[in-house]
């Protein structure tokens, strides 16, 4: 166990920046100062924000949701830790509506998040937004590391691996356990200092300004709107080939999404996709023959057969001009193994343009995918500026959404990439 005699990981982490040649990495188990009791009324958080308030340098922050378990994915426990304060462990739930006092006390200091559009928005919806940013996970991936996740930068980067094995609990329960506790506090122990040597390694690489333009994209980027057809993502829909039995799965879809969100429940923990797909697949006619399928034999799911088995049927008698098309609505280019046929020069052109990104991305030590988003590439090169000259790409790309270093990197060779025909 590592106890307050110690010297401070933090500290110690500060003063050993390349530990790649160090000894073996030394076992976290708790936070320094312990594992701090849970924050659940105002009289405590007040007196928490008053030592943030009082403490210097970036914030580290975190949250844990319930994944997998709830319908909402809201925060259940948020994990903040700065100099001087120390960590701090925050119960949203009893303090709905009176987090402005944190609010205030994290003030303009730049928040440090390891990927950071996970935790974002349910922090956003605690009226918690950051006004600066520093992710650790995406510093990781522009500073060429192989492996970003949390635990493999702080053993590679500071020596020291953290005690892990929580990230998949069900973090809505009551009371929390103390390991898990332990566990969460963890995820903060460590943050700033691997914010500090990451932005030192970004620095060496000249792509520092190439960070910070991505933070500030995370940290700005608007939530995505509803998707118009949500249930076309059920896994396994792809075998499913007809309007009638498209139908079918919306039904399903649409009665388990209503009633997981009434119970909060994951809706996945109501009927699994696989088991939607199967049904509409064997296309029961009875609850016997319903239940003699896979799930739904199950105690529980018996209870709820007529309810499917009524769903099933009412997409059977749906009129023709009520039923899903086929087709899924998407605006984009195709699938890229049919662009061959469809326009051999558009595949011409990607080609060429995934060759010199890729060039691009090993010279830099950077992932392709951040060099520019593949999306963005595949629609540029199936329909092209009608200028394609550098200064033409670098406004298209502009336009869909590219960063101002993405766009001076790879302006040029993707002009080259779209004069490329078959």
């Amino acid at each position: 166990m590592h106890n307050a005699e110690h010297a401070s990981p933090a500290a110690a982490a500060t003063d050993a920046p390349d530990r790649q040649d160090a000894a073996a990495p030394e076992l976290l188990t708790e936070p320094v100062e312990g594992t701090p009791p849970v924050i659940e009324d105002a009289g405590a958080l007040r007196a928490a924000c008053e030592r943030l308030a009082a403490g210097t340098g970036p914030i580290a922050v975190d949250t844990e949701r319930a994944s997998g378990y709830r319908y909402w994915p809201r925060a259940y426990l948020v994990q903040i830790r700065r100099e001087g304060a120390g960590s701090i462990l925050i119960d949203p739930i009893p303090l709905a509506g009176e987090l402005s006092p944190l609010a205030e006390a994290l003030g303009d200091a730049e928040w440090v998040l390891h990927a950071a559009s996970q935790d974002l928005p349910c922090l956003a919806e605690l009226g918690l937004d950051p006004p600066a940013l520093f992710d650790t996970e995406l510093a990781g991936r522009l500073a060429g590391h192989e492996r970003v996740a949390l635990g493999t930068l702080v053993e590679k980067l500071l020596g020291y691996t953290l005690e892990k094995g929580h990230s998949a609990a069900d973090w809505s329960r009551r009371p929390l356990p103390h390991d898990w506790l332990n566990y969460a506090a963890l995820d903060v122990e460590l943050l700033v200092p691997l914010r500090d040597t990451l932005e030192a390694e970004l620095a060496a690489q000249g792509k520092l300004e190439w960070a910070r333009q991505e933070f500030e994209a995370v940290r700005t980027t608007p939530a995505a709107p509803p998707r118009a057809e949500p249930w076309r993502r059920t896994s396994g829909v792809h075998k499913v080939r007809t309007p009638r039995g498209l139908a079918a799965v919306r039904a399903l879809w649409e009665a388990r999404d209503e009633m997981a969100r009434k119970r909060d429940r994951a809706p996945s923990r109501v009927l699994p996709d696989s088991a939607i797909v199967n049904a509409v697949l064997s296309d029961p006619s009875t609850t016997g023959q319903l239940q003699a399928l896979p799930v739904f034999g199950g105690r529980v799911q018996r209870r709820y057969s007529a309810h499917w088995l009524r769903q099933l049927q009412a997409a059977k008698e749906l009129p023709a001009d009520e039923l899903p098309s086929t087709s899924t609505g998407n605006d984009g280019p195709p699938p890229v193994n049919r662009w061959g046929d469809k326009d051999p020069d558009a595949a011409a052109r990607l080609a060429a343009a995934r060759t010199a990104l890729t060039t691009l991305a090993e010279r830099h030590t950077l992932p392709v995918e951040n060099v520019l988003l593949p999306d963005l590439l595949r629609r540029t090169c199936w329909t092209p500026p009608d200028d394609r000259s550098p200064a033409g790409v670098a406004e298209t790309l502009a336009d869909g959404g590219a960063r101002a270093w993405q766009i001076e990197l790879t302006s040029e060779v993707l002009s080259t990439a779209l004069h490329t025909t078959a």
